[in-house]
């Protein structure tokens, strides 16, 4: 099974959402921050990328058709290097300001919240995920800094990636931009809609991995 699309979006771009639909219409998984929950191993892998030490990414992350969000979004220019391929996704909101508000108000705000000393998983993948926001930029809690540092992930990707390999979506766009490029039908059911910023700040304080 191969890569098929490399979501270059960051998270709170409607990744989740992406991820569902993606599933649905290239009939396989698509790799998620979620998956490193259910794929621990996998945390050790994300670091190791992160301090310099990549994986072959030709067979990781191995059994996915796609990727979409954080991690994996940070590795988007190796992993469409080694699926060549793929399809690049580039998920936005309709304005900076936008993602901005939606980041501080879940991704931030979880980062800030103490990790229970009975789950040492959550701190190891804590750790990842801080080091890969301060790889991001190192003043992602700060809201210019942040925006500067999406607005410039955005802008390399449409810079490095040919028009005829990108397909640029935002929540709202629905089914048609995908199916389009990858030549399927649209699906009969409304396109996925998950994960609001409601829905995720609920789960910080739901049983289960917490990050």
């Amino acid at each position: 099974m191969s890569i098929r699309v490399v979501g270059a979006g960051l998270g709170r771009t409607g990744t989740n959402s992406l991820k569902l639909a993606l599933e649905r219409l290239l009939d396989g998984p698509c790799y998620h921050m979620v998956e490193v929950f259910e794929r621990p191993g996998d945390t050790a892998v994300w670091h190791d990328a992160i301090r310099g030490h990549a994986p072959d990414w030709r067979s990781f992350p191995d059994g996915y058709v796609a990727t979409v969000d954080w991690p994996a979004c940070a590795f988007w220019a190796e992993l469409a290097a080694a699926n060549p391929r793929a399809l690049v996704l580039l998920s936005v909101r309709d304005s900076a300001e936008t993602w901005w508000r939606s980041f501080e108000a879940t991704i931030a705000t979880g980062l800030s919240q103490p990790v229970p000393a009975d789950r040492p998983d959550w701190a190891v993948r804590r750790k990842m995920t801080l080091d890969m926001m301060t790889a991001f930029t190192p003043e992602w809690r700060e809201r210019d800094a942040a925006i500067a540092a999406y607005e410039a992930h955005n802008a390399a990707v449409r810079e490095a990636v040919p028009a005829e390999r990108l397909v640029e979506w935002q929540p709202g766009d629905g089914w048609e931009p995908l199916c389009a490029r990858l030549g399927v039908a649209i699906p009969a059911e409304p396109f996925p809609n998950v994960n609001s910023t409601e829905e995720f700040r609920a789960a910080q304080h739901a049983p289960g991995p917490g990050d």
